[in-house]
């Protein structure tokens, strides 16, 4: 039913924790597999236990091209209705792919996202609330929760398990970090949701992260700014050009002071 897209250029530091995510896809009761987009590097560093799944299908491709393009080249190689994004290093609840699964296709929508908890190296985590409130929103309402480029982004993107087809339509932008901003905004923008008030993914805080490493900071500002100018854009692009409602053959046009 769903298939877990992860980019990795499989660095020593990082083999364990994408051992440990791919024992948290396999205390999921739902039917999923994974495609790991190896990301210029030797796939035969794969970690044993995902080498021997065979729910896992690798993309190894030839020089490294960055997660964005590794991402978006392994959405080729997705064949199930659904597709979920994670990262190497962070791991999902036991229950994130079916409480979500069953949200999704009980109200007929395009995707269903959750919440995430930080994971520390001690062991502890500590809840993170995304500023979208919990409940169904229309497309392009999450959107509406970004304030600013330089607020807190309105989801976790790796929260969000989507149609895989939406995911197609609104795929990781071309940008060297801040592309899973893009993927988020824009498969929100695109289709109706729901935002459940429970945590479904772990991300992992250490020293390795992307987010903790030199220069980092350098770009995040400029990435923010596109990701958020890109969801108002599609947003208004989306809106304008949905039908208007009509009277008769004529289309009804908004009263004086109002909105029809």
């Amino acid at each position: 039913m769903i298939t877990v897209v992860i980019a990795t250029r499989l660095r020593e530091d990082r083999l364990d924790y994408l051992t440990a995510m791919h024992a948290s896809l396999s205390r999921q009761t739902a039917s999923w597999e994974a495609v790991i987009a190896i990301d210029g590097t030797d796939p035969r560093r794969l970690p044993v236990p995902l080498a021997a799944d065979p729910r896992v299908r690798t993309l190894a491709l030839p020089r490294p091209v960055g997660a964005a393009c590794a991402r978006n080249l392994a959405l080729n190689a997705v064949r199930t209705p659904y597709t979920n994004w994670a990262d190497d290093d962070d791991e999902f609840t036991d229950d994130a792919m079916s409480v979500r699964l069953a949200a999704l296709e009980s109200a007929g929508v395009g995707w269903c996202a959750g919440w995430s908890q930080d994971l520390y190296p001690d062991g502890s985590t500590r809840l993170w609330e995304c500023p979208a409130p919990p409940g169904r929103h229309e497309a392009g309402d999450v959107w509406t929760y970004w304030k600013s480029p330089a607020d807190t982004i309105p989801v976790g993107p790796t929260t969000i398990l989507a149609r895989t087809e939406l995911v197609r339509a609104a795929p990781m932008g071309g940008l060297v970090q801040g592309e899973d901003y893009m993927a988020a905004v824009g498969v929100t923008c695109l289709a109706p949701g729901i935002l459940l008030p429970v945590p479904v993914y772990w991300y992992r805080k250490h020293p390795g992260q992307l987010t903790a490493q030199p220069g980092y900071d350098e770009l995040e500002s400029a990435a923010r700014e596109h990701a958020w100018q890109y969801g108002r854009s599609l947003r208004s692009a989306l809106r304008d050009h949905q039908p208007r409602p009509m009277l008769g053959d004529r289309p009804l046009e908004p009263a004086a002071g109002g909105q029809a």
